[in-house]
């Protein structure tokens, strides 16, 4: 018997385990990590944000066209956004750039979910 072996595992895919997976017994612990609350974008749009250059920018509004969004899609927006800027050649990043990327990483979602592919978020 191997008793020192620990497990850990992570899905965001749940609905396709296996039911004998999920059986009591199985597992010691299961921890489920819902999607982020408002509170919970917002601090993870200051992670993202703090060593960004920024103007005007209203978090509120971020938060709130970010409903549902994970904080992985929180963060490729950031970086989305600050790519925009770079790509328009300034040095600071706007409200605009941000409704920008989140609209990019929000069809990507879409199309993600169509094809299931693993670079959703990038690709």
């Amino acid at each position: 018997a191997l008793e020192s072996v620990k497990i850990i595992a992570a899905t965001n895919r749940p609905d396709i385990l296996d039911d004998a997976l999920m059986r009591p017994g199985r597992f010691d612990r299961i921890v489920e990590i819902p999607m982020p609350e408002d509170a919970a974008r917002s601090a993870i749009f200051k992670i993202h944000t703090s060593k960004m250059s920024t103007r005007k920018i209203s978090m509120k509004n971020l938060v709130e066209i970010s409903k549902g969004f994970t904080g992985a899609e929180i963060k490729a927006a950031c970086v989305e956004a600050g790519m925009i800027a770079i790509r328009e050649e300034r040095n600071h990043v706007t409200q605009s750039d941000f409704k920008t990327a989140l609209q990019s990483i929000s069809k990507k979602r879409k199309k993600g979910n169509e094809s299931d592919s693993i670079g959703r978020l990038y690709g």
